[in-house]
């Protein structure tokens, strides 16, 4: 079991500092007051490690990369690690080694990568339970909209039946662009201008994205113990101007729609560039928003969406994560 940690001393040490760990460090230090947390180290591929055990400044220097994220761990003296490293939907690593890292060290662990909740929740899951460790990744699918959170803490006894959802970005900004007249290639450049394009674009174009969401969504709903790729998956590659065209002047568009059902064989999942009509809640939300439908056995069907999040709304997820496993653990 590990050590119960004081509310008022809550150390943070963050692997990875790319767009979200830059917003969440500013979010920890405007919300001190109420959620005292302090980040004693931060651990990057290129700009090297920065460990202060007292607490590092608002402009952290960055040294020599520690040798390993293990002796970066053991140096940095941190009650949650917090990985925010680039999503690799082939395998999840390197972020599975770190979190299994940091719970050999007895560290609590946060993160928004979704690539571990798509290849490796199970094993996760249970190793952190037989620590008495707690496993938080709020911001893996929706950009910190409540979505595991949610079926966590407020819908006992229901069960999954299946998902239905508009869960990549880039996508939509591509099929936008192009009904707009632009080019597949300026759909791209223009999300990756935003900053919603995962490390390589040709992830999400491909469907590889919304098959990690997918995977990562059916592990931990419906105890899929599945990966990417096992989940059907096409994207939006062969997609054109013109055929886009075509389709709006129909009145539909195009999404990339991730589906999953339970059935008596077992869970089926997959992920389409699906023609809807444009009246369809799934066209409803558009650009950055993703949309989510649960079907269940007790409530129906019922969705989350997000608007046009930003980074700092896949922070502010991984900040009520932080918050939860505080007074979890407090």
């Amino acid at each position: 079991m590990a050590e119960a940690v004081s509310w008022l001393s809550v150390k943070l040490a963050l692997i990875g500092y790319g767009n979200v760990g830059r917003a969440l460090v500013p979010m920890l230090r405007q919300n001190s007051a109420g959620f005292p947390f302090t980040v004693t180290g931060i651990h990057t591929l290129h700009h090297g490690t920065a460990i202060d055990r007292a607490g590092l400044t608002e402009r952290p220097e960055f040294g020599p990369r520690a040798e390993s994220v293990e002796a970066f761990l053991n140096a940095a003296g941190a009650d949650i690690a917090v990985e925010l490293t680039t999503l690799n939907p082939s395998t999840g690593e390197p972020a599975i080694g770190h979190i299994r890292a940091a719970f050999d060290r007895g560290m609590h662990v946060v993160t928004a990568n979704k690539g571990p909740i798509a290849h490796a929740y199970a094993g996760l899951r249970d190793r952190a339970c037989q620590a008495g460790l707690v496993f938080r990744f709020e911001s893996a699918v929706m950009d910190g909209a409540p979505v595991f959170n949610l079926w966590e803490n407020a819908l006992p006894g229901l069960k999954v039946l299946g998902f239905t959802g508009a869960l990549n970005s880039t996508s939509k900004v591509v099929i936008e662009t192009m009904e707009s007249g632009g080019t597949f290639e300026s759909g791209v450049a223009a999300a990756r201008s935003m900053g919603i394009t995962e490390g390589d674009g040709a992830f999400d174009v491909e469907g590889w994205d919304s098959a990690a969401k997918t995977a990562a969504l059916a592990n931990v709903l419906m105890n899929a113990q599945t990966t990417p790729q096992q989940v059907s998956t096409r994207g939006i590659g062969k997609l054109t101007p013109g055929r886009v065209q075509e389709i709006a002047r129909q009145g539909k568009t195009v999404r990339l729609i991730s589906r999953a059902r339970r059935t008596s064989s077992g869970i089926t999942l997959r992920v389409r560039a699906e023609v809807i009509d444009k009246a369809d809640i799934l066209a409803a939300v558009p650009g950055t928003g993703n949309l989510i439908l649960f079907h269940t056995d007790l409530m129906g069907t019922f969705g989350t969406i997000s608007i046009e999040p930003l980074v700092q709304q896949t922070a502010y997820g991984v900040f009520s994560d932080l918050v939860n496993v505080a007074r979890l653990v407090s």
